[in-house]
């Protein structure tokens, strides 16, 4: 009894860290440029609608792309990171409702396997848009 209250504040420490995400390498920011490229970014909302989105782009294990039209993307910087995705593995997404949402828990898993190679929830959707004639 006496160590585990020994230990008791050392686990606690492990859960206090700060997460720092791993920066985009030159073909990362590469795709993230070509994706965005005429488009101008606009205020972040923490929801966008489920049924709008036509398709996802994994540009990093911490960075999606959600685009809706040619003329809007939103960029969703992850929370944490879904280790996994850039090597194909598949986004779970569990949210409620018609919407994805800030702090919706995500994890990536190896279909093939079944193994979950990473845990992460979405950040703040910020939508970027082709600027009007």
């Amino acid at each position: 009894m006496r160590a585990w209250i020994c230990l008791t504040p050392l686990l606690l420490a492990g859960c206090t860290g700060s997460y720092e995400p791993k920066p985009l390498t030159d073909k990362q920011v590469a795709t993230l440029d070509k994706a965005l490229a005429g488009k101008v970014a606009g205020k972040k909302v923490s929801c966008i609608n489920r049924e709008s989105q036509t398709s996802l782009t994994v540009v990093s294990n911490g960075v999606l792309l959600y685009r809706v039209s040619r003329k809007l993307v939103y960029r969703n910087d992850l929370i944490g990171s879904c280790n996994g995705l850039t090597y194909g593995d598949t986004m779970i997404v569990r949210s409620y409702g018609s919407q994805l949402c800030r702090g919706d828990f995500t994890t990536s898993a190896n279909l093939m396997t079944g193994v979950t190679t990473g845990a992460c929830a979405l950040g703040d959707f910020v939508p970027y848009r082709a600027p009007g004639k």
